[in-house]
Order: structure tokens, then C-alpha cells, then sequence
């Protein structure tokens, strides 16, 4: 693993063992890459890079415009997803890619929670990730759906990933007992445009088996 930090970022790059291969690049709420990267070796022959930011501003960097709380737990969220997808493309990728073997066969973008929906947002900004896998995806965020509907992405991407935890949708908030409906039809909506997709339901709430749900979504854009 090499490290480095760009600001108040730390990027933990996770070489692949053979040069041409994936590069994926996950976006973390803390530093939970190289569970992930555990998880992804213990599936077995998966040879790529993975290349995991954290130190993120989990509430500005990762979502695409300003909304209030949606409950008296959480702070409002300030879009910030635009400015940090630049940092992202402008400063941490190149960086990382100098430790990369030959040159990426493909770039993937994954994420959990809000995250997923960074990596479903960044497709409709930038042509460089062909393939995203949005993780628990906080898909739930209003007016994304609409958002969807009404833009088309930068690059038609090879595939990409949905998941949630059964019981997610299950609670008294009223924004997030959309996230299982919006995601379904998210997930069909690209389906219809021949994008190759899946949506798969993991046992339990949001917070369970985090690294093993975003192993399990990145081994799956891997194996398209």
C-alpha cells in the first residue's frame, strides 16, 4: 500500500499485482480501504487497483446540492460533490495513478451511504468512470431521482451496482423510507437503456457489514 495526502484528504493506494489492470477508486467515511481491500482478496483472484480516499467532509464533499437536516441528529448538507470530484480528478487521480502498473484498462467509482451517491452523481459530470457501484446508496437525497431523469451522463457507463440493507427503508423518517423505491426504480430505469445492472438486498439496517457490502459491490463491477 502507498499513501499520500492531498490537503486534509489521505489517499490509500492499493496496487494491483499485474500492469493494465481496473483502478477503482472508493470514497470512504473514514479509513476503511484496506477492509475493503481484506474483504476483496479473501473473493480470490481479483487483480486491480484500489485506490480509497478518506478525510473527507462527509456532508459537503459528497452531495451535489444544499438541503436542510432531515432530522434533529444530522447537519444540513452543503453541495460540495462538484469542487471535490475537480480535487478528485485534477489532483488525487494523477497522483495515484503514478504508482499504478501500465495504464488503467478501466476506471470504476464506488462508495457507501452517500458516497454511492457521489458515484452515481460523478457519472453525470465526468466521462472518466465507466463503471460505479453505489453502495447502500443514500439514494433517497431529494430530487436525485428527478435529477436522473432529466440528464444524461457524460459517458453511457458498462454497468453499475445497487445495493441496500433490508431494513433500511424501514424507519420513521419520511426521506428515508424512499431510499428502497428509489433505488429499485433507479436501478430499472438504467436497466432500460441496456446499462447493465443489479440490486441486491443484504440482510439489516444501514450500518451493517459495511465493508463487506462495498467489497461485494466492487467485485461485482470487476467481474462485468
Amino acid at each position: 500500500m502507498t499513501s499520500f495526502q492531498v490537503g486534509q484528504k489521505t489517499v490509500d493506494v492499493f496496487q494491483s499485482e499485474n500492469p493494465n489492470r481496473p483502478v477503482v477508486y472508493l470514497n470512504t467515511y473514514g479509513r476503511e480501504g484496506e477492509a475493503v481491500f481484506r474483504q476483496l482478496s479473501a473473493f480470490g483472484d481479483l487483480d486491480f487497483t484500489l485506490v480509497a480516499i478518506s478525510g473527507l467532509n462527509w456532508e459537503h464533499d459528497m452531495v451535489p446540492w444544499d438541503i436542510p437536516s432531515i432530522s434533529s441528529k444530522d447537519t444540513p448538507c452543503t453541495g460540495g460533490a462538484d469542487a471535490y470530484l475537480e480535487l478528485l480528478l485534477n489532483e488525487i487521480l494523477p497522483q495515484a495513478e503514478e504508482t499504478v502498473l501500465g495504464t488503467p484498462l478501466w476506471r470504476g467509482i464506488a462508495g457507501y451511504s452517500l458516497a454511492g451517491l457521489f458515484a452515481l452523481y460523478s457519472i453525470y459530470r465526468t466521462d472518466v468512470f465507466s463503471r460505479a457501484a453505489s453502495v447502500s446508496g443514500s439514494l433517497w437525497f431529494p430530487d436525485f431521482p428527478a435529477f436522473v431523469c432529466s440528464h444524461t451522463p457524460k459517458q453511457t457507463p458498462d454497468c453499475i451496482y445497487f445495493s441496500l440493507g433490508d431494513k433500511e427503508h424501514k424507519t420513521r423518517n419520511p426521506f428515508l423510507q424512499t431510499v428502497r423505491q428509489n433505488t429499485e426504480e433507479m436501478e430499472d430505469f438504467y436497466k432500460q437503456q441496456g446499462i447493465a445492472t443489479t440490486f441486491q438486498l443484504n440482510p439489516g439496517n444501514h450500518f451493517q457489514d459495511a465493508a463487506l457490502r462495498a467489497a461485494a459491490g466492487i467485485r461485482w463491477i470487476l467481474n462485468r
